[in-house]
């Protein structure tokens, strides 16, 4: 009879302690995933920061010559 007693008291608690295991699973797993997400956008950006555009690769090859002051302008006017 006293063990009925004892174990429902640590049936009472333990509900708790298994609620507060749970919403602490749920907000770990959300702060992965947000950290996932953060990685993956931030990522992308640093491999591009050294790229350059198409309009500063069409500059560099008028002013090299390569192509003419026509062909300079329809290209420009294309990827605008």
């Amino acid at each position: 009879m006293m063990r009925d007693g004892m174990m429902h008291g640590m049936y009472g608690s333990g509900m708790a302690w298994m609620m507060l295991w749970v919403l602490f699973g749920i907000i770990l797993l959300a702060g992965i995933v947000l950290l996932l997400v953060w990685a993956v956008k931030a990522g992308g950006k640093g491999r591009n920061q050294t790229d350059e555009g198409a309009l500063d690769i069409l500059k560099k090859r008028y002013a090299r010559g390569e192509i003419t002051r026509e062909e300079f302008e329809r290209m420009k006017h294309e990827i605008s």
